[in-house]
């Protein structure tokens, strides 16, 4: 997990989710492992949070560096432990402008990573699962 955490924290990566058929696509930039699963957050008023209420498979990508990118396959599942909140804040304080404990809004989102490689055009794809 730690090697797909260090990679998912050098940049911005984008969470795909399903509304219906359609494909939805937005940016995040919280992540921490808290108790060894890979953690996300967003705020249960949005979309995407309803979205992964109504089906837990999402798929995230980045590009830490030129000329690679990562392609996890995950199953999204909200937390609803406050001891996750506090790790979460913790681990990032700068959330503390958007969220915090008993807000009623924020919600910890553990990722199950199913698969995890990082990817480039000119070498076959490394498995970060190992």
């Amino acid at each position: 997990m730690s090697r797909i955490l260090e990679e998912l924290e050098k940049t911005t990566f984008y969470i795909a989710t399903c509304e219906g058929d359609q494909p939805r696509v937005r940016p995040f930039g919280a992540i921490a492992e808290i108790d060894g699963h890979l953690c996300t957050c967003t705020n249960n008023t949005k979309d995407v949070y309803k979205q992964i209420m109504a089906n837990p498979k999402v798929e995230i990508s980045s590009m830490p560096e030129g000329g690679k990118w990562l392609r996890i396959t995950a199953e999204a599942y909200r937390v609803d432990d406050d001891s996750y909140r506090r790790a979460f804040l913790e681990a990032m304080p700068s959330l503390g402008r958007m969220y915090h404990m008993g807000d009623g809004i924020f919600e910890v989102i553990r990722l199950d990573v199913k698969r995890a490689v990082k990817c480039s055009f000119t070498a076959p794809p490394e498995d970060l699962m190992d």
